[in-house]
């Protein structure tokens, strides 16, 4: 792995940076002062230029550059913001007339050089970044899936509770299709399914609630109306009529009727000559139990139904009692 280069500087800037600064600055006092004002303190300085005050000849600009730029490295995290600032200046060198004449060129040179490292390491540090920029998106987004998961887990747990509980309620026929109707819309809920819960519609000449429905789900851009029932005995000819005949009055409209009893043969007959015209789907309050305990994909299950009645005429197709066997 990479690391930022001003973290310690590497031995091919580090010897460019020893030849650069000296060149940089005529005087020895200079060199000093360049290291001053990118904020090196004294800990690195003050014996260096007490050498350089009580004898100018005991220290060179070179070694007072290697000097500190060593002591700098040394220092590790906690000079890093000196070591940035050095090499700030250095790369951001214009005014190479402040140098001795004869080391103009060479000036350029070095501050050339140093600029190329830089930006390669740069680079190099950007498509670091870029990827593990990269790698953590993933893990974000991966994060996010699994949260997204576990909350459709725990309320697909919760819904199967409600829905189970319904079996073992001891209320009467029409509060538990009240029930049956929270519980499926919430089941469906649960599993992303689209939901628009029970509703009625009045009649525009005061005449009162004129069509009641329990509710209405999308599945691939489809609207079904769904028909919720829980009666003693198996449903006829007439239940699965009145839910059709909501269905012709609504050009786009897709039918699901669910139901706790058994169909008739002739309402499955019925339902069967209607799909001339329109989809409808039966499905037993059973299935959706075996849904739950085979903890099989509800949707998935629905449109396997939906297919059936669409292309082999079959209103009523059971596709898990098929796989069990049955």
């Amino acid at each position: 792995m990479t690391a930022d280069i001003t973290f310690q500087y590497p031995p091919e800037l580090f010897n460019l940076m020893v030849d650069a600064i000296p060149t940089l600055n005529k005087s020895k006092r200079d060199v000093c002062l360049f290291f001053r004002g990118a904020g090196v303190g004294d800990a690195q300085l003050t014996d260096l230029e007490a050498r350089l005050k009580a004898n100018r000849e005991s220290i060179g600009k070179h070694e007072i550059a290697r000097t500190v730029l060593e002591r700098l490295n040394a220092k590790g995290e906690t000079a890093l913001r000196e070591r940035r600032e050095v090499l700030r200046r250095i790369v951001d060198f214009t005014n190479f007339d402040a140098c001795w004449a004869n080391d103009q060129m060479k000036a350029k040179g070095l501050v050339a050089s140093i600029r190329d490292i830089v930006n390669q390491k740069d680079s190099f540090t950007r498509m670091n970044q870029a990827r593990e920029e990269e790698r953590q998106a993933r893990i974000t987004i991966q994060q996010q899936e699994n949260r997204a998961r576990q909350d459709r887990a725990a309320k697909i747990v919760a819904a199967k509770q409600d829905f189970y509980g319904l079996f073992g309620t001891a209320v009467s026929p029409q509060q538990r299709g009240k029930k049956l109707e929270k519980a499926l819309n919430d089941l469906f809920a649960a599993y992303g399914v689209s939901v628009r819960e029970a509703f009625h519609l009045v009649g525009p000449s005061g005449e009162g609630i004129v069509e009641q429905i329990d509710g209405v789900i999308e599945l691939k851009g489809a609207l079904y109306f769904v028909e919720m029932k829980w009666y003693g005995e198996p449903v006829g000819v007439a239940e699965v009529s009145q839910h059709l005949v909501r269905l012709m009055s609504r050009a786009e409209a897709r039918g699901l009727f669910i139901s706790a009893s058994e169909f008739t043969q002739p309402a499955v007959h019925t339902c069967r000559e209607i799909l001339q015209h329109k989809v409808i789907t039966l499905c037993h309050l059973q299935e959706l139990v075996q849904v739950l305990e085979l903890e099989h994909d509800l949707p998935g299950f629905l449109d396997e139904k939906i297919q059936a009645a669409v292309i082999h005429k079959n209103p009523y197709f059971r596709p898990l009692d098929r796989r069990a066997g049955h």
